[in-house]
This record gives structure tokens, C-alpha cells and sequence, in this order.
């Protein structure tokens, strides 16, 4: 059992429950959310913690899971949050980043709060952010909206949270949640300079979100599962383990742009010809992890005394609706024809896209690449470059990201061509210009600010990093 309360669970979708009130403010608050930007990443759960304190603290009203891992997490949460709604129940959800809009940060059943409502959520939080920035410094950009979200969310009356950590896991601000289950989809390199360079290093930080009595699961393996085993078993957590040989497992079938289909199996018994509407064979791996997500939800709310469902239908009915935008996002109709959105931003990213354009037939293609400091760059170009892409390399407007001709010159020590552009809307504009054929996607890749600002562009959205 768990030290939190446990909130009574509602079947039925409350649709709206988040619907706009109030006349906050939105652009001032963005704003002020914006400022706190240059405190930059400060690790650690002493200010989460007493921001909570002061708002008696909402994040143990939550039950649900806390999902990390180096790749999937969204992917994951996606699929297991298309599930749940069409089993009957309401889920919030904190994606990160957000690709357009802050709103995305705080989302009911994939639909990010209002303007208004975010607003008030922030103003609400303001009073204990000044109060802890008095005894304890400023709280970063990212404690702030994680502490509004757990708050709005609690007040929401959602039936589950499938909250994604941020950065590794132990001192990641949303390590202070304990929802009952625990979700490290992989290990994979990535933040190396403040998670560690070992696989080992870098497990032991995600495996921190792993608390007492917590269900778990993991697609990890070798040196990156190991620290997970340990801390599983330091805490008497339960362990479901999926990938080939597992307990939850699925094997790809066929692939397209339609999405995947695969067999997967289960302890419960096998679903053949699971269809699942994200792009890519790795997503074959993110199913099984979230089969076993789904089975750990379930069972944590029955140890709680809470009855929860979710039958074959609503698996197969939510893994073929299932959508995770900029991640392998095909925009079929846009102003510079099809394009393809992917922020593929560390080395397993980067093979999983480079896998997926050749199970696609994609080669030769057009590609807008940008990257942030601290990334493997060299090691992302590397696995995407045996399918021969004409780079066009930009940078978006933040103090991280890595100059386009700085790009440049690392791609010619891997080959000739490349090209540089000022800025994303240029770079679309002159990469559309050499694609092959008009229905050859343009790819975009490489990091997730630079995909959010191009969607942002292609869908019309206002960018509001």
C-alpha cells in the first residue's frame, strides 16, 4: 500500500473539466515563466520539495506512473494514455518538452489546458515560488511549471497521471511523485555530462524513480538494466520486464507509413495483428513496454481496492489511434509538400529514425538539422549519414543551440555537401528545393526545439519557447 490518499476514481470521461476561467493574464505569464529560463538546469529536489510543501502538497493526490528512460518516454505514454481514454477514464499528462506551446506541459486526455486556466495555474504557484526563492534560491523554469501542473492536475479530478521525468531521474523535479508504478523505458547515452558516460551511470539516475513497494517496468537491458535489478530489489519493488524473451514483448510485423502492426505477448495471453498507429519499428519495443504499463496500472489500483479494466478492445483501439506529435510526424500537406518531423536527438534516436527512413524506402531526402549544446552531435550525423541526406543545417533562437555553419563543418568530416541557413523558416525553404521527387518527404530532425518550431510554423501555431 501506499502513504497517499487515494482519490476516488470516476469511469466515465468528464469532458471540459479543464475549460477556460478566470481572464489571467497569458502572455504575462509565459513570460515570467520565460525569465526563470536563465537559472538553467539546477538538479536537485530541495526547492521542488518545499514548493510542494507550501502547496500542501498536491503531487500525493496522484496516482498513476512516473515514466523515464533515455528514449520512448513519450512514445510510451501515448499509447498507454490512448488506451486508458478508451477503457473510460480521464489522464493527465506533463509532456516534455513541449514542442509550440507551454500548455502542452499540463494536458487532459492529450488536449493541453487553456490559456486562461494555465495562467491561473501559474499565478497560483507565484506566491510559493517567492516565499521558497527567499530561503532557497530561485526555483528553475522547469520546478515551477512541474509544481503548477502536479497542482492543476490534482484539482482536475483526472483518474490517472502518467507524468514523464525530465532529465535522468534522481534529482529530477519530478522525482518527488510517487504514483504507485515506475517506468524506465531504456538506457541509453544521453546527458552524458550531468548523468554520467557509462550505461551503469547513467541507470543508477533513472533508477532512482523507483520507490518503495512501486510496481516497475523496463525494457532496459545489459549494463543499463542492471542498477534497475539493484534498486528494484533495495526497495522491494516488483519488477515486469519487457523486449525479446520478456514477459511483455512484440514482434514487428510490417511497417509503414500507416504505422506498424506487430504480435505482442503478454502474461495474460497473446494479441496478434496489434496494429499501432506511430511510425517506426522501435515502436514496436515502446508497445511492449506499454502493455506492461498498462497490466501494472491495473493491478496497482487493485491493491489499492480500486477496480480499473482494460480489455483487449481498448488495447487494439488505442494503440491504432495513438499519436505522438513531432515524434516520426508525417505533415502530408504543407507549404514546402510532405514533411517529416522527428527530434531525434542522441544516438539511439538517431539509429531508431535512420532504421525507420529505411524500412521507408527514404534515401537521398532533403534534411533540416539543428542541435543543442551538450548533445553527441557527431555520433547522431554519424547514424543518420549512410542514407546519404542533403543537410540543411540552422539553429533556433536559444543560447544552447549550436551555430549552423559549427553543424556544417562537423558533417563534412563524415562526407562532402551541407549547406547552412539563418533560421528554420529559410532552412524549409531551401532544403524543399531539393528533394527529388514532390513526394519525398523533407526531414526534420535533430533536436526537439527546432521540431517544435517548425511545426509550429507548418501548422500554424505560435511558438512560445
Amino acid at each position: 500500500m501506499h502513504d497517499r490518499p487515494i482519490p476516488r476514481l470516476r469511469l466515465l470521461r468528464r469532458r471540459g473539466s479543464l475549460t477556460a476561467s478566470g481572464g489571467a493574464d497569458y502572455e504575462a505569464a509565459v513570460a515570467a515563466l520565460r525569465s526563470r529560463g536563465r537559472f538553467g538546469i539546477s538538479l536537485g529536489l530541495e526547492r521542488i520539495d518545499a514548493l510542494l510543501e507550501e502547496l500542501g502538497h498536491p503531487e500525493r493526490r496522484l496516482r498513476g506512473a512516473l515514466v523515464g528512460g533515455t528514449n520512448g518516454k513519450g512514445s510510451v505514454v501515448a499509447l498507454a494514455r490512448s488506451v486508458l481514454q478508451e477503457a473510460g477514464l480521464e489522464i493527465g499528462t506533463m509532456p516534455k518538452p513541449h514542442l509550440v506551446s507551454y500548455r502542452e506541459r499540463i494536458a487532459v486526455d492529450g488536449r493541453p489546458i487553456s490559456r486562461d486556466r494555465f495562467a491561473a495555474a501559474l499565478a497560483a504557484v507565484t506566491p510559493a515560488i517567492e516565499r521558497v526563492t527567499v530561503r532557497l534560491g530561485p526555483p528553475t523554469e522547469f520546478e515551477a511549471l512541474t509544481a503548477a501542473a502536479f497542482r492543476e492536475l490534482a484539482g482536475a479530478g483526472i483518474d490517472l497521471a502518467l507524468v514523464e521525468v525530465g532529465l535522468g531521474g534522481r534529482l529530477d523535479a519530478t522525482n518527488v511523485l510517487d504514483a504507485g508504478v515506475a517506468v524506465i523505458t531504456n538506457v541509453q547515452h544521453d546527458h552524458e555530462r550531468l548523468l554520467g558516460s557509462t550505461l551503469a551511470a547513467i541507470g543508477t539516475e533513472k533508477a532512482a524513480i523507483v520507490k518503495r513497494g512501486n510496481l516497475v517496468v523496463t525494457g532496459a537491458q545489459g549494463r543499463g538494466l542492471r542498477p534497475i535489478l539493484a534498486r528494484s530489489d533495495e526497495v522491494g519493488a516488483s519488477l515486469r520486464r519487457a523486449g525479446r524473451g520478456m514477459p511483455y514483448d512484440a514482434t514487428l510485423r510490417e511497417a509503414g507509413w500507416n504505422g506498424i502492426v506487430v504480435d505482442a505477448t503478454r502474461p495474460s495471453g497473446p494479441l496478434a495483428d496489434l496494429r499501432i498507429g506511430l511510425l517506426g519499428s522501435h515502436q514496436a519495443a515502446n508497445a511492449a513496454v506499454a502493455l506492461g504499463l498498462l497490466d501494472a496500472l491495473v493491478e496497482d489500483a487493485k491493491r489499492d481496492g480500486v477496480g480499473v479494466t482494460v480489455d483487449d478492445t481498448a488495447i487494439r483501439r488505442g494503440f491504432a489511434a495513438a499519436r505522438w506529435p513531432g515524434r516520426l510526424e508525417l505533415l502530408r500537406e504543407t507549404a514546402f509538400g510532405p514533411v517529416l518531423l522527428d527530434g531525434a536527438h542522441n544516438p539511439a534516436g538517431a539509429r531508431a529514425l535512420a532504421r525507420s527512413l529505411e524500412e521507408l524506402h527514404v534515401r537521398r531526402f532533403p534534411m533540416v538539422f539543428g542541435a543543442m549544446r551538450g548533445k553527441r552531435v557527431a555520433a547522431v550525423l554519424r547514424a543518420l549519414a549512410p542514407l546519404d541526406p542533403r543537410p540543411v543545417f540552422t539553429r533556433v533562437e536559444d543560447r544552447g543551440a549550436i551555430p549552423a555553419d559549427e553543424l556544417l563543418g562537423r558533417w563534412r568530416r563524415l562526407g562532402p555537401g551541407g549547406q547552412t541557413a539563418a533560421n528554420p523558416d529559410a532552412a524549409l525553404r531551401l532544403a524543399a528545393n531539393l528533394r527529388g521527387s514532390p513526394e519525398q518527404p523533407l526531414v526534420v530532425a535533430g533536436s526537439l526545439y527546432l521540431v517544435g518550431a517548425v511545426r509550429g510554423m507548418l501548422v500554424g501555431e505560435e511558438e512560445e519557447r
